[in-house]
């Protein structure tokens, strides 16, 4: 298995494109089996023109590709960088020995109903499930019932990886652009809505790191009461949920309150604006971290019932605790993670080959006032893997046995050799 990535900042379409795949070409001896490219938005009137001038200089014959308002690629100093407001192009591509690619364009219309049978979703995407493939999903913000889609693949590939990120364009007035191109395709090279992707079956490994980006504050909680997305009662679990012991139920609102008053005044006021709260996704697992949250906004709150709507929907029972962020933060839970990660790998037999890396627009250098803050990190524990990406409208990742799409997030898609 072998992995690449070239990146351009040429203003001219035609210029990043011939240096992109002369670089492509000098570090990959033959042709790759597949191609991910993410294009910057400053591109966005020569979308159409992408794919065909593309293909004129590199034969791949499989290829997906977003818009991105934000591009992440290897520089020629072989370096990872994130290119947030000037043009850019990043192409990964990778010759993938004993692997099979099965690329897709799905509508949003052509999504079967959540209550349909396995069989469904996997007549439409024309993988088996006893392949255990791993997905990389491009998706239109707007169009494109990700949630669905995402619900489905769960359902209809048990034990499957799902990354990727929802196209962005980074400015006011852009289109959504999804690029497509695989073998017998009729149709076009460029779509505006729905979800382009590829699932990846056999000789391959799919590893993933999901950093939200967030610190838990105050006690665990365990809904005791609430209607779709709406908790409408917390009660504390004693004892760090070793042996859970519940306190008597008390309106959110107010648990929020008492947890306010025990921080800081820094935190306190943090919390005026980076307050989140943290769904455990693990229902069995006592002792909980950072990583065993799904992050979730607040979206407001009723003062006479003390109630609490978030973003997310729950049910009674499931363990909850508050959250802060900040670029520290941020920086911090990332950098464990790669840690943890770096840790495991000593027991690989085979090292990564290649990494794509689906970043938040609210990250990078608005969230921590430097640039090439995610990948530099990344590339300080795994300095020899090419990295390409984009900054997303939302990013798709896993956490637990689920997968998710987040926001404020950094979901690193790692490829490797069994």
């Amino acid at each position: 298995m072998q992995w690449t990535n070239a990146l351009s900042t040429r203003p001219s379409l035609e210029t990043a494109i011939t240096e992109v795949v002369e670089r492509i070409q000098q570090s990959l001896s033959g042709n790759p089996d597949l191609g991910i490219l993410f294009v910057s938005s400053a591109y966005a009137t020569d979308f159409p023109r992408v794919i065909p001038l593309l293909l004129e200089k590199l034969s791949i014959p499989v290829l997906i590709g977003c818009g991105g308002g934000g591009i992440i690629g290897m520089s020629d100093c072989d370096r990872a960088v994130e290119i947030e407001t000037n043009p850019a192009l990043s192409l990964s591509v990778a010759q993938l020995p004993g692997v099979e690619i099965n690329p897709f364009y799905l509508s949003a219309e052509a999504l079967p109903d959540l209550d349909s049978p396995p069989q469904t979703w996997v007549e439409l995407v024309g993988v088996s499930p006893q392949n255990t493939p791993k997905f990389i999903l491009l998706s239109d913000p707007f169009a494109s019932k990700v949630n669905d889609l995402l619900e489905g693949l769960d359902f209809a590939y048990p034990g499957s990886t799902t990354v990727g990120g929802l196209a962005s364009a980074g400015m006011m007035g852009v289109p959504s652009a999804l690029f497509y191109h695989a073998p017998h395709h009729s149709g076009q090279s460029l779509y505006r809505e729905g979800t382009v992707g590829v699932a990846l079956s056999g000789n391959l490994v799919l590893e993933t790191i999901v950093a939200q980006g967030c610190r838990p504050i105050g006690n665990l909680y365990q809904i005791s009461g609430g209607d779709r997305n709406v908790i409408l009662g917390l009660s504390e679990i004693e004892n760090g949920g070793e042996s859970i012991e519940v306190s008597k139920a008390r309106p959110p609102l107010e648990v929020l309150r008492d947890v306010l008053e025990t921080l800081n005044e820094k935190d306190k006021e943090l919390a005026q604006h980076s307050l989140f709260i943290g769904i455990a996704r693990d229902e069995f697992k006592s002792q909980l971290g950072q990583g065993d949250f799904l992050i979730r906004n607040l979206l407001g709150v009723d003062p006479k019932q003390g109630a609490m709507a978030v973003g997310d929907r729950i049910r009674p029972g499931q363990r909850v605790q508050f959250h802060l962020r900040d670029s520290h933060t941020s920086g911090e839970d990332l950098e464990l993670l790669l840690e943890a990660y770096q840790q495991q790998q000593k027991n690989n037999t085979s090292s990564a080959a290649g990494a794509l890396l689906f970043s938040c627009l609210g990250r990078g250098e608005t969230l921590y006032g430097l640039p090439n803050f995610d990948s530099g990190l990344f590339q300080r524990y795994l300095n020899k893997i090419p990295l390409g990406g984009f900054f997303c409208n939302g990013e798709i990742g896993p956490v637990g046995n689920r997968t998710f799409l987040h926001g404020y997030t950094s979901a690193f898609a790692i490829f490797r050799q069994p």
